[in-house]
Order: C-alpha cells, then structure tokens, then sequence
C-alpha cells in the first residue's frame, strides 16, 4: 500500500510538472499560472476516473467470481457511446452538431444508467441478481446498443461519426466544470465508502453462497447494491472521460498480487492501482508526439493494457499449473 501511494503522488506531480512547447521540446517545470488550472483539471479528472474504474472493476471481478471481468460487462459503456450518439444525432438534426460547446456527458449518463438498470432488471433470478444472468444480460445489451450506434452512425453526416469516433476513444478533460468535478466526486466517494463497509460480506461471498449465507451475509441484496454502485461509478467515468478500455480490467489484477485477495485492503489497493494506470497514461500522453497530435489516452491503456494483462494472465496460470 506505501508503495501504491508513494507511486499514485508521484504522477500526480510529474503529469502537473510535465509541460511540452509548441515547437515539441519536453521540459519539467512549474506551469504558468494561467495553465495551472487546465492541468489541475486533468489530474483531478485522472484520479477520479482511475479511482471509479479500479474498485468497479476489483468489485465486478468479485461479485461474478470471474478474474476476466469489466465494469464494462455491465454494458454501461456501450449504453454511454448508444445515449451519446443519439444526442449527437438529434443535434444535427437540428443543426447544432457542429457547436463546440456542446456538453455530451448527460446524454453519456443518461445511456449509461438506463442500459445499467436493464441489465439488473434482466439479470435477476428469485428476485436478487445472478452472477451467470447479469453476466449474459450485460453481453447482450452491450450488443443490442452496440447495433444501434451503428444504425445512428448511418443516419448521421460523416463529421458527427467522427466526432463520435473520437469520444469512444476516450480522453481526460483539461477543461471542465467545477460543479461537474465535484458531483462526480461525491458519487465515488459514495460508492467507495459504501463498498468498503461491505468489504467483510465480501469476503465471507468468496467462500460460496451456502456458507455466505451461513454466516449471515445477506447475498442477493449485497450483490444488488455493489453490481449497482459498480455501475453507477463506472457511468461516471465514462460521462467524464468516455470509454478507457482495460483500466477496470488491469488495476486489480495488480492490486491482487501486490496485496492479496482481501477484499478490506483489496478494495483500496484497486483504487490506487486504477490511479495510477489512468494518471500514468494521461502523462505518457503527454511525452509521445506522432506528429498528429497527442494519442487518445483509451487507446494508449488498450495498446498497453492488452499485453500486460496477457502476461499476469498467462502467470497465474503457471502458478495454478504448479
């Protein structure tokens, strides 16, 4: 835990010190005042995207009792990018597509939630939800939205589905407001709290429902309230930032292995690890320069993501084998 805090402080100083000219010359300093407030952004953004992220994804991994588990197989994502792409096909409808100004993240929530509570509401059996159901109800919403972006996308001008390609590719806000930050703050910070009091009925569900519930945990309303704050937290990040794959993924795959399996060290573990992989590659971001601009940071977690995920896999695997 001292070395997942020592290392999630450490970004934070290096993303709000790491500053690139115009002409491409890297540097690390102290920014300007007047670009202070775009970095400070950006790092709050991070911490409150990687932080939702992590404990939704040690959360899901928990609750299916599957290590391959996403906060995204609650099609929360896909339910996002469907609300997303509708709005955007309404405005320019209305030929407001091309505004700048427009604020897609309502419309991101909106989809988010609505494909949220189907899936909990297909995904029950003796009226709690079921870890096999929620999982199947999830992949087949995440595909029925996913068919309607693509019907949306072929009803739309071609520069609103590249404006839309380039939110699914997700990127952390430099400019944002105050209010939004502070809302999607104070949803973690009620997610997180509320998960960690239930961090012991955590531990007693990976021993079985039978024995669970001998202990009296009660199952079905606690997988109802976390898989529902799993998805909630995850909503708000991808209101935030859009869809960065294989954040949930990774970051308690990590945490497991530097800190065990318990859920009361876990959770924070999971946290900080998703910090650190959304911090860290919003600064390495910053230090690439293809000539066109500055990479999307979901595609920098994915391109990097995959193959440390392949790799954690492929030793845990070994270790089982042994």
């Amino acid at each position: 835990m001292v070395v997942l805090v020592i290392l999630t402080a450490g970004l934070c100083v290096l993303r709000y010190a790491i500053d690139r000219s115009p002409e491409g010359e890297m540097s690390l300093r102290w920014p300007a005042t007047e670009w202070a407030s775009f970095r400070l952004t950006a790092i709050m953004a991070s911490i409150i995207v990687g932080a939702g992220l992590g404990i939704a994804g040690a959360l899901m991994q928990s609750l299916l009792r599957n290590p391959l588990a996403s906060p995204y197989l609650l099609g929360v994502s896909s339910g996002a990018g469907l609300g997303v792409m509708a709005a955007m096909a309404i405005a320019a409808s209305a030929g407001l597509a091309s505004a700048a100004t427009i604020d897609w993240s309502f419309s991101a929530m909106l989809g988010a939630i609505g494909a949220l509570f189907i899936v909990l509401a297909l995904g029950r059996r003796n009226g709690w939800p079921d870890p096999i159901t929620v999982l199947l109800a999830g992949v087949v919403v995440a595909t029925i939205c996913a068919g309607g972006m693509m019907l949306l996308q072929h009803m739309v001008p071609m520069d609103v589905r590249g404006r839309f390609l380039t939110w699914m590719m997700g990127s952390i806000p430099e400019v944002m407001a105050r209010s939004q930050l502070l809302m999607a703050a104070i949803v973690l910070l009620v997610g997180i709290v509320c998960s960690l009091s239930m961090s012991h009925w955590l531990n007693a569900s990976l021993l079985g429902d039978d024995e669970a519930l001998s202990l009296g945990v009660p199952i079905g309303q606690m997988r109802l309230v976390l898989l529902s704050l799993a998805g909630i937290m995850t909503a708000v990040t991808v209101a935030i930032a859009g869809p960065i794959g294989f954040v949930g993924l990774i970051s308690p795959h990590l945490a497991r292995r530097m800190v065990g399996p318990n859920h009361q060290v876990f959770l924070p573990a999971s946290i900080l690890a998703g910090i650190i992989v959304v911090v860290g590659a919003d600064t390495a971001r910053q230090v690439i320069d293809l000539g066109t601009g500055r990479l999307p940071i979901g595609v920098l977690t994915i391109l990097a993501g995959g193959p440390i995920f392949l790799l954690l896999l492929r030793r845990e695997v070994r270790a089982d084998e042994s």
